[in-house]
């Protein structure tokens, strides 16, 4: 996968997912990894950024199977995010889509 594609929609599909339950790091970057590749280098700094900017807040579990487990989960202004995100996402797309479509028929 074209790694500037992934950069540009990798926050999108980070706030989608954790829109949909609290998630912890390896948790999300399982989940994450259906979408598109990525690790540790990559999701951890995106999380951390997007808790800086208060989109996600934080808490801790206890865990049976080793250290204490930090959760994110979104947050009001983290959900806001995400509807602006989602759809810039969709006209993009939706965009870029129609062009390909148009330069298909000239060939």
């Amino acid at each position: 996968m074209n790694s500037q594609f992934k950069k540009g929609v990798l926050e999108l599909i980070v706030l989608l997912s954790v829109s949909k339950r609290d998630m912890y790091g390896y948790e999300l970057i399982l989940e994450v990894s259906k979408v598109v590749p990525v690790n540790e280098g990559t999701i951890y700094p995106l999380l951390k950024r997007l808790t800086n900017e208060k989109y996600f807040d934080t808490y801790l579990v206890e865990s049976t199977e080793g250290p204490s487990r930090k959760y994110y989960q979104i947050t009001v202004l983290g959900k806001k995010k995400v509807e602006e995100l989602e759809k810039t996402w969709k006209e993009f797309s939706s965009s870029v889509n129609n062009f390909i479509k148009e330069c298909d028929k000239n060939d």
